[in-house]
């Protein structure tokens, strides 16, 4: 009876750098979806607390206007703040993924020619230097034939 193969276990890939990015952005973007979602409920939130306020104290309505209309400025500035913020944090985000994918091809290149060295396989380079010396050499042995 002959013995069973193990079974082979499923490594499980890595995502590729660029659907990272993918993810990456559309979490950032449901994150400030969501913090625009929050910023305009808290200032619904002040608008109806402000509209039972007036109702209650009996305030002008021009005032009460007034008011919202300072809270409504507040919130809009810090919703730009906070965007330039998100914006300038994204930005040194992508710089150092940049950085890192010119680490990582010069480290992953240095591999594959160390490897292709080992294994005594010429690289692209090579292969195009000889080619371009065997044309050489072939037009110096025509012009001999003449």
């Amino acid at each position: 009876m002959p013995a069973k193969k193990p079974a082979k276990k499923k490594v499980a890939r890595r995502p590729r750098p660029a659907a990272r990015a993918r993810r990456a952005r559309g979490r950032l973007e449901k994150t400030w979806k969501d913090t625009q979602a929050a910023l305009s409920s808290a200032e619904a939130t002040v608008e109806k607390r402000v509209k039972t306020l007036v109702k209650r104290s009996g305030v002008d309505t021009r005032q009460a206007r007034g008011a919202l209309r300072t809270w409504r400025h507040r919130l809009d500035r810090e919703r730009k703040k906070a965007l330039k913020q998100l914006e300038g944090r994204l930005g040194v985000l992508q710089a150092r993924a940049r950085k890192e994918r010119r680490v990582l091809t010069r480290v992953v290149e240095d591999a594959v020619q160390r490897t292709l060295a080992a294994l005594n396989i010429p690289s692209r380079q090579e292969v195009h230097e000889l080619t371009r010396r065997v044309e050489e050499l072939s037009r110096r042995i025509e012009r001999f034939r003449r």
